[in-house]
């Protein structure tokens, strides 16, 4: 193995005696490193994906884990997002800034999104014999992703959805944008599938919670997933929040697969929020700000291991 790459493993994995004395050194070093990571252009190092899960209103903590990571120069090479992952995944690859994201998370609450959620009465439903469409859902994911294609977008993007009649996974990375978002927000058994081609869809939680292998298929290297972890566990009241209890947990239960295919996963304490509590897009914003500041040192030194034989190379 070469000296330089040897050396700079060993920084990362010193005795403690020998650490403390060479603490300064192993600084400097470490952080150049780390200019050199955030800096350098693909191939000189590897590409970074994020994988952004499903949680509903819980998902506007991507938007905290990406203000964290922009704010600490963690190259970005491509977006992976289911459900809310996916939208906001969506409008960050599109070039809008994080406090343009931030704004998303204010406009959900004050155009109250969840009332597609809340207005639903499931008797009337189940008498009517039909699914309903997200009026408020779509309109506001129009507003902001209406014309813009895949082809379009500033960083490759993928986000996914199940089709409801042969419960494939269906990966978008190519064609409009609204429609693909739209696809993979859509929850099954009270919406109406979103009819794309030959195919009828819905949330892509249902199959592919956390998109950590749609970014390893566009071509990154090492994958950042972001979650959430919530602390409800009252009984649902209703059909609708049985519904949505059940496909929470079975996204949480395929998750755990997806996530240790990950290479670092930042995980945000969303508290007692529920999928539809978009009223509260910016607690969730913030809990995800807060957890990805804590764990970002250990994210950039699991990358900095991972990169070290590139990155030696021109030290």
């Amino acid at each position: 193995m070469p000296t330089k790459l040897l050396l700079a493993l060993s920084l990362f994995c010193l005795p403690p005696a020998f650490a403390a004395a060479q603490e300064s050194d192993d600084e400097i070093f470490r952080e150049a490193l780390w200019t050199r990571a955030s800096t350098a252009k693909p191939p000189a190092r590897p590409l970074v994906g994020l994988a952004l899960s499903g949680g509903g209103a819980r998902g506007f903590a991507h938007t905290g884990v990406l203000e964290a990571l922009e704010y600490a120069g963690f190259p970005v090479d491509y977006v992976a997002g289911t459900s809310m992952g996916a939208l906001i995944g969506a409008i960050y690859s599109s070039g809008q800034s994080i406090e343009e994201l931030w704004g998303f998370g204010r406009d959900a609450a004050r155009l109250k999104v969840g009332r597609d959620f809340g207005g639903i009465k499931m008797l009337p439903l189940l008498i009517a014999d039909k699914l309903i469409t997200p009026k408020h859902i779509t309109r506001f994911i129009e507003s902001r992703l209406s014309g813009l294609t895949f082809e379009k977008l500033r960083k490759p993007f993928a986000c996914t959805a199940m089709d409801i009649r042969t419960g494939e996974k269906v990966l978008f990375t190519e064609g409009p944008l609204d429609i693909a978002v739209r696809a993979s927000v859509n929850l099954p058994g009270v919406f109406a599938p979103v009819q794309y081609r030959h195919r009828y869809l819905v949330d892509g939680g249902v199959v592919d919670n956390v998109p950590v292998h749609a970014a390893r298929g566009m071509g990154a290297d090492w994958v950042l997933a972001s979650v959430m972890e919530n602390s409800v566990n009252k009984n649902p009241e209703s059909v609708l929040t049985t519904l949505l209890q059940v496909i929470d947990i079975r996204g949480s239960l395929l998750a755990k697969e997806s996530e240790r295919a990950a290479n670092f996963v930042m995980r945000s304490q969303v508290g007692d929020m529920g999928v539809a509590d978009f009223e509260r897009c910016t607690e969730a914003g913030e809990a995800g700000l807060t957890a990805a500041s804590s764990e970002m040192a250990a994210a950039r030194e699991n990358y900095l291991i991972y990169a070290a034989p590139l990155l030696v190379e021109k030290l």
